[in-house]
């Protein structure tokens, strides 16, 4: 058993969020000791990692606490997982779309600054930006 402050070191996330977590129902199987204090598993700080990496990709909340609640009525509901993680999968591949264009834009950008230092005019980025695909 693992306690708040091993398990927010161990997975580099903070005690107060692992907090909102269980209070919003992400955790619903979180043990307590004889004063209240949450004791976490290893499947508990698994899952854990796991909110976070959904998390950092933008999933909501909302959407977690749908798999959660989901996942407490057993097996049948694995369908309904599979489609909001699916649902999740997309969007984030649009925006990552929209991120390596960015991307690309921001290179093409730091290349011209680097010929400009060289003598060099701007007009190929200019050039870059027109043939940019703006129906996305």
């Amino acid at each position: 058993m693992f306690t708040i402050k091993e398990v927010s070191e161990k997975l580099n996330c903070p005690a107060p969020t692992i907090r909102f977590y269980d209070k919003e129902g992400l955790l619903p199987d979180i043990r307590r000791d004889v004063h209240g204090n949450r004791l976490f598993e290893k499947r508990d700080i698994d899952w854990i990692r796991l909110i976070t990496c959904f998390r950092a990709t933008g999933m909501s909340v909302a959407d977690l606490k749908k798999i959660v609640d989901l996942a407490l009525q057993g097996d049948e509901t694995i369908g309904q997982r599979r489609a909001i993680l699916e649902a999740h999968q997309a969007e984030i591949k649009r925006k990552q779309q929209v991120l390596n264009e960015a991307f690309e834009a921001v290179s093409q950008k730091l290349e011209v600054y680097n010929d400009i230092e060289k003598g060099n005019p701007e007009e190929r980025f200019l050039t870059y930006i027109g043939e940019l695909d703006t129906t996305i």
